[in-house]
């Protein structure tokens, strides 16, 4: 990465926008956050923005401008509220955005143009708790994500990470306590839903019986829905993803409106887990969307 010299964050105006801004992001992008004092907005989304910047150690660079006090900039820029802001790289400016936005949100659309930023002391914890997690060791992957979840206390994937740690443990009443604490800002956060998800199917598998039982009343009623439908959690529990997804569908194709929609719903419950765009996920919804529009 190409040393550049200056601060990190400082503050511009008219004359010196050419200099701080339009010369620097030929050497290295540059975020322009249009501010005002008197914004609520603006003082949730500053430290935010500062805290990446320092974090990024000069991979981007970040000045200031007071919206009210440089009426002729903003104007010139276009700029109708703040706060808003602006990335310049190659002299130009080539993306924005306005309002406020959760810091995971910020620091993706901020790497998009500054690929050298390093990740933070917590999103290496977290990393390496995903990795701990993959591999079945949930008691430390758990830690990390508690230490995590020390320096961040509202960061979502490590409030989620930890969740699904003590869900895999059996820790059903901590895992719901954790998950009560996200944050409102987060609640719909991707990794938060299929936390929340993994938890409902968790509470489901209690009480569902022995798998062949459930095989032995599938083969001597078709039709009994309630022993598919149980055996299709008990699969997904054993990872036989596909298994368990057909099953469901199956009921589905017989019966709709069987409990209340259930099966449908259930299947809407794998894809909040697995994440809306992973394989398993698209293969299904076609096949729940063959069946419903036949």
């Amino acid at each position: 990465m190409q040393e550049v010299a200056g601060p990190l964050i400082k503050d511009t105006d008219m004359s010196t926008f050419m200099v701080d801004v339009i010369e620097k992001s030929a050497a290295v992008p540059v975020l322009v956050s249009f501010y005002s004092e008197w914004s609520e907005n603006c003082k949730q989304l500053t430290p935010i923005l500062e805290k990446i910047i320092n974090q990024a150690g000069g991979a981007v660079h970040m000045v200031r401008v007071d919206f009210e006090k440089n009426q002729q900039l903003t104007s010139q820029m276009k700029i109708q509220s703040v706060p808003t802001v602006v990335v310049f790289s190659g002299q130009r400016p080539v993306d924005a955005f306005s309002g406020v936005k959760p810091e995971a949100e910020v620091k993706e659309f901020i790497a998009r143009f500054a690929p050298e930023m390093q990740p933070s002391p917590t999103e290496q914890m977290i990393e390496q708790a995903a990795g701990l997690f993959a591999e079945e060791d949930y008691q430390n992957a758990g830690a990390l994500y508690s230490q995590a979840l020390q320096a961040e206390a509202e960061n979502p994937l490590a409030i989620a990470g930890l969740a699904q740690c003590l869900i895999r443990l059996d820790d059903l009443e901590n895992a719901t306590s954790i998950l009560s604490s996200t944050p409102k800002q987060h609640e719909n956060h991707d990794a938060i839903i299929a936390a929340r998800a993994a938890l409902d199917m968790a509470a489901q598998l209690g009480d569902l019986g022995d798998a062949s039982a459930l095989t032995d009343a599938i083969a001597a009623d078709g039709n009994n829905h309630q022993a598919r439908f149980d055996l299709a959690l008990i699969l997904w529990a054993q990872g036989e993803q596909e298994q368990a997804a057909d099953h469901l569908l199956h009921i589905v194709s017989l019966d709709r409106s069987w409990n209340e929609d259930g099966a449908r719903k259930q299947l809407v419950k794998f894809f909040e887990i697995v994440g809306p765009m992973e394989p398993f996920t698209v293969m299904v919804r076609k096949k729940l969307s063959s069946i419903l529009f036949s």
